[in-house]
């Protein structure tokens, strides 16, 4: 990392380890902040929203379909729409712990930078790495986002300044692709199965459905998604769908059956064999385990 980057994200930990707590700030700026003194153990299940996510002190563990990867302060990563992710923290700074900030991308701010920036757009040539590498433009202008949290009474007017120069210094890295398909104006195809997986989550889709109710060829569906999302549409169901069921049991108190049934699955054995494969244990088992973190946490 250089050393203008270096320091400007410096500058950005300094003040997230400050304002962690200020939530009313950090919403109006569209910011999602956290700061953790110790490890905790394991994966979580998390649905991220359109953002941009940032580790600025320790290192974090994500799981994006068959992608799993360790990172840091050295890297962002890009979600473009609705994602199922597993992720936990592995290690923090011996100065701040573990300090995150996730800031929302909004579509049509997307939309609005894309559209008026003199560029040529192409689809990328082949795989596009999951995590991007920050440039000294685009750290210099997220450190003076953040630095708005030390200063909210110019947030109405210097925040729409800087969240456009965000966007754009993004989309001059090489995840542009993925900021870009946060957008329906770019390609719908992404945004409206997503939409249609989210809110249709029980139902029996398979490729060839979900293709025919995006007007694309099961071909584009595929190509695109993976792009975006690192997983196959099949694959972001299943992900979704275990998330969900999770949830379900753990924070409603829901049995497995109940859980599993409510989600889509017809079997119970292949939910728990499913179950099993992403989260180490059976359903019953884990979910009984977080609920008592949970209380721990809690007291």
């Amino acid at each position: 990392m250089d050393e203008a980057t270096a320091r400007s994200l410096g500058r950005a930990a300094d003040v997230v380890a400050r304002r962690a707590d200020d939530t009313a700030a950090a919403e109006r700026l569209g910011l999602g902040l956290s700061r953790l003194r110790t490890v905790p153990g394991g994966l979580a299940y998390q649905r991220y929203t359109p953002s941009l996510s940032v580790v600025l002190a320790g290192r974090k563990r994500s799981v994006v379909g068959d992608d799993d990867q360790v990172w840091g302060l050295d890297r962002f990563f890009i979600t473009p729409v609705d994602l199922p992710v597993l992720s936990g923290v592995v290690a923090t700074d011996e100065r701040y712990g573990f300090l995150s900030a996730r800031w929302r991308l909004d579509p049509a701010l997307v939309t609005e930078v894309a559209t008026a920036m003199p560029r040529t757009r192409r689809e990328p040539s082949g795989p596009l790495d999951r995590l991007g590498a920050w440039t000294p433009a685009l750290a210099g202008v997220f450190a003076r986002l953040l630095g708005l949290l030390d200063e909210p009474e110019h947030i109405p007017l210097l925040g729409p300044q800087f969240a456009r120069e965000t966007v754009l210094r993004l989309l001059q890295t090489t995840q542009a692709p993925r900021v870009l398909a946060a957008t329906d104006a770019h390609d719908p195809v992404v945004p409206r199965a997503v939409r249609l997986l989210t809110e249709r989550i029980a139902e029996p889709w398979t490729l060839d459905a979900l293709a025919a109710e995006v007007s694309a060829s099961r071909a584009t569906l595929s190509r695109r998604f993976k792009q975006a999302t690192s997983m196959t549409p099949m694959q972001y169901l299943k992900r979704l769908r275990l998330g969900e069921a999770r949830h379900r049991m753990v924070v409603r108190g829901d049995s497995a059956a109940r859980a599993a049934t409510a989600v889509g699955y017809r079997s119970a054995p292949h939910f728990t064999r499913d179950y099993r494969l992403v989260y180490g244990t059976s359903p019953a088992a884990d979910a009984a385990r977080a609920r008592e973190q949970l209380r721990e946490w809690a007291g």
